[in-house]
């Protein structure tokens, strides 16, 4: 098979290129700059040079010297020169010439566009005009602004990221906020967003057709209400990509695979919800999933839908599905196939935060989620269940349903539904009802309902969910416990009212992680955990008999997201999780040191330091002073409790408090 030989920089060029490569064809490409060799994807059938020729008698000598006998001009639209040289390099040599089109745009020259025949030309229009100027026509003709009079002020100049750009921008001037480096094409949102933060009037652009992002520079300033100075294409007699793919499938006895799916800008990405299993699809979905050229998703998803005549890659780690959309542009319409439905726990959010904007257009189709189908198997609704997932991930189900009317959680196999239910027997819920429903959509789907304890006599298959039902939730508001309601012993007790102030100004969301250090009988950590229900808790105590207290507590207030730590902080905080709070009831004397292992973990840290002394009180300002803490509030708390003095109530005073309030910045 014939080698080919292109001169690109387009992205029509790199996709040329790795489907040629793709098909076992030898490429050698040759770019102008060291930015078009690092795109161009690494493969072992297909070579990159840098640099120019030297005009077209040094093109006919490589032509001729590597005995090629196709060669494809695949170079910017606007980049004439180039072409002419290339065009008399080939008829120079006998090399076939073949020059490859960028599709046109979509846009209609209109009123509010300008069209000009050169950046020169736009330069002149803009010379008598006031405004705002965004120059988005590369580095090569930027020196053409500097005619512009209060340039400096006026123009602000876009151009690629790299050190030849940047370079030639500041040598004429343009920096600091006159000069914005980036690479494109850019989304509509992020074109709108550039022109209203510089407070553009003009837009000075080339026809970059589709695959370069004028469509979206158009809609950007008419969205803006910025005029548009376009520089017009020069006229481009080649072929379209879709004629050249045939041309070199006929010159080169490559086989017909199906549809040519030429190049674009902002390709489109599907993620698909597809139901639980095999027969679940959705008819939408259905037919989405039959107009993508690419499906992905893992082996399980794929075996529930028609892939014939599709590309497949068995694959569901986002990072790995969007580096391979992303160096295989030769997919125009992909479809990502997701269990479930595309909003439920589904990896449909780490796709979402991946994936460029600027260059997929990305929809989402609904899918038929687990939830609905048990509960309308079952008869129940779901609008008032608390929905979480025990799938992959840490999940407080026991907290969860002791507060809860109704539970519904996601589980793997049959350890997982075994785990939960042993927990919920072990924390004395074993009067809830819970229904599992396993493999939904597949020929062994059951669903069995009963007790924690007569789940754990039962087996289950791979793919399980589950409801809980609790008739009697414990709907209390879980600050301001009794003190006489824990088990003390004799380990120190922070008092309910205290208590209730700290966590209070903790000020902790469901999903919090949290140290408490120096948990006594852990009667802060249990308020802190049961707030804090979709969170984790980690409960610091140096003594035994306290940490014994701890877990008795933990079982008896259901606070199954306590973990105790056994230690000396800060010692025995060395490998706990980063925490979004804590808590100092007492530490040891190593007070700085505690404080300082939090900061290092989280420089957010928002951290309430409780202390019954002055020297400890002291202690905390100095430490605050010392590591530069952000003081929101010192408060001074002195409790009284009435105690009976035959008929009278007298004012018995405990201690009092001092509570200091402080974040990291």
């Amino acid at each position: 098979m014939k080698d080919v030989f292109i001169f690109s920089g387009t992205t029509e060029g790199r996709t040329l290129a790795r489907w040629l490569a793709s098909k076992g064809v030898m490429v050698h490409v040759r770019v102008a700059t060291d930015y078009g060799a690092e795109v161009m994807e690494s493969d072992d059938n297909i070579d990159v040079q840098v640099g120019s020729c030297g005009g077209a008698e040094g093109i006919a000598r490589v032509i001729t010297d590597n005995m090629y006998e196709i060669v494809i001009d695949a170079t910017h639209p606007y980049a004439t020169t180039v072409s002419k040289h290339i065009r008399d390099g080939c008829a120079q040599a006998g090399a076939e010439y073949i020059r490859l089109r960028r599709a046109d745009s979509n846009v209609a020259v209109d009123s509010d566009i300008v069209a000009v025949d050169s950046v020169a030309d736009a330069v002149d229009y803009l010379k008598d005009r006031e405004g705002i100027v965004l120059a988005a026509t590369g580095s090569k003709e930027l020196d053409r602004y500097t005619d512009i009079p209060d340039y400096r002020e006026r123009v602000v100049a876009r151009v690629l990221s790299t050190m030849d750009s940047v370079r030639r921008a500041v040598e004429l001037g343009f920096e600091g906020k006159n000069l914005v480096c980036a690479q494109g094409p850019f989304s509509e949102d992020v074109n709108y967003a550039t022109l209203r933060q510089i407070g553009a009037k003009y837009l000075v652009t080339k026809d970059s057709g589709t695959v370069g992002g004028y469509e979206e520079k158009v809609r950007a300033a008419r969205r803006a209400g910025v005029t548009v100075v376009l520089v017009r294409k020069p006229d481009d007699t080649g072929y379209p990509y879709e004629e050249v793919v045939s041309m070199l499938e006929q010159r080169l006895g490559i086989p017909r695979e199906g549809p040519v799916q030429a190049p674009s800008g902002r390709r489109s990405v599907l993620l698909v919800g597809i139901g639980m299993g095999p027969g679940d699809v959705t008819v939408r979905a259905a037919e989405k999933i039959g107009e993508a050229d690419l499906l992905i998703g893992a082996r399980r998803m794929l075996e529930a839908v028609d892939t014939s005549g599709k590309d497949v890659l068995a694959e569901y780690r986002s990072d790995v599905i969007v580096d391979y959309m992303d160096s295989h542009p030769e997919y125009g319409k992909i479809a990502v196939l997701l269990s479930g439905d595309t909003g439920f726990y589904s990896g449909a959010k780490g796709l979402l935060s991946r994936i460029d904007r600027s260059r997929y257009d990305v929809d989402t189709e609904a899918g038929i989620s687990s939830v609905v189908y048990l509960c309308s198997k079952i008869g129940e609704t779901w609008q008032d269940a608390y929905l979480t997932s025990a799938h992959g991930r840490e999940s407080n189900i026991v907290g969860l349903v002791n507060t809860h009317p109704k539970v519904f959680t996601l589980l793997s196999g049959e350890d997982t539904v075994h785990a939960m239910c042993r927990e919920l027997f072990d924390y004395g819920l074993n009067d809830v009802s819970v229904t599992v429903g396993q493999d939904f959509g597949y020929p062994t789907e059951r669903v069995f309902m009963g007790t924690p304890s007569e789940c754990l006599d039962n087996s289950f298959g791979d793919l399980c969910v589950a409801l809980i039902v609790n008739r009697d939730p414990d709907t209390r508001n879980p600050i301001g416990i009794p003190d006489e309601e824990f088990t003390r012993g004799d380990a120190p007790m922070t008092k309910s009212e205290v208590r209730a102030l700290s966590v209070a100004k903790l000020k902790l969301s469901p999903g919090s992680v949290v140290y408490d250090i120096g948990a006594g009988t852990g009667s802060v950590s249990v308020e802190m955990a049961l707030t804090a229900y979709d969170g984790r808790i980690y409960a610091i105590e140096r003594e035994d008999v306290a940490a014994d207290l701890i877990e008795v507590n933990k079982r008896k207030f259901r606070a199954s997201n306590i973990e105790v730590v056994r230690g000396i902080a800060p010692e025995a905080m060395a490998d706990l999780p980063a925490p979004t709070h804590a808590f100092i009831g007492g530490s040891a004397g190593n007070l700085r040191q505690i404080v300082q292992c939090l900061l290092d973990k989280n420089p957010d840290v928002r951290i309430v330091i409780n202390s019954v002394t002055i020297e400890t009180m002291s202690e905390t300002l100095q430490v605050i002073r010392d590591l530069g803490l952000v003081e929101e509030e010192f408060v001074n708390v002195t409790v009284a409790r009435s105690r009976h003095l035959g008929r009278y109530h007298l004012m018995t005073g405990q201690n009092p408090v001092y509570i200091a309030v402080v974040r990291g910045r």
